[in-house]
């Protein structure tokens, strides 16, 4: 079943994303960096993928486990259900519950600790940096001549092998 909704604006509604079916959320596999026995497990679903500005939005869930994550980019995150604890690298524990609002800077690294099955919806936020900013530049540049056809240069006279050429000051 699908529970989004699309209009020519491009405005997204997902329809009681706590009640969309597990089977029908997508397989994202184990995480990365388990931290113990028992290896949590990803859903989710992108409802949203590299539009200006944002990277990507949709719904993720996540199985009981410990692991540790760095959040590359920023993220803003409205948790539906289950609860969890982050542990920030440097900082002191984060608990999450059903109902909680969240936003976490870049490069954001510490230990998920998921006690019961927890689901939020996200939108992983892109500030490109000057790196990336300066990359994105040159790429549209570069596309932009690729798309244009090579001619020879429109302001180049041609003056016959002898011929004299005259310049006057002014």
């Amino acid at each position: 079943m699908d529970n989004t909704v699309r209009n020519e604006d491009m405005a997204i509604l997902i329809r009681q994303a706590a009640s969309i079916a597990k089977h029908d959320l997508d397989d994202l596999g184990p995480v990365t960096i388990p931290l113990g026995a028992q290896v949590s497990r990803l859903t989710g679903r992108k409802y949203l993928n590299d539009a200006p500005g944002i990277d990507s939005m949709g719904i993720w869930e996540c199985s009981p486990g410990r692991w540790q994550r760095t959040i590359m980019e920023e993220e803003f995150a409205h948790f539906i259900s289950g609860s969890a604890r982050f542990v920030p690298e440097h900082g002191e524990p984060i608990d999450i519950r059903a109902g909680d609002t969240i936003w976490f800077p870049r490069n954001s690294k510490g230990v998920w600790e998921i006690s019961e099955n927890v689901r939020k919806v996200y939108v992983i936020i892109d500030r490109p940096g000057v790196v990336k900013r300066m990359k994105a530049r040159v790429k549209g540049m570069l596309a932009s001549r690729a798309a244009t056809p090579s001619t020879a240069p429109r302001h180049v006279a041609h003056v016959p092998a002898g011929a004299a050429t005259q310049i006057s000051g002014g």
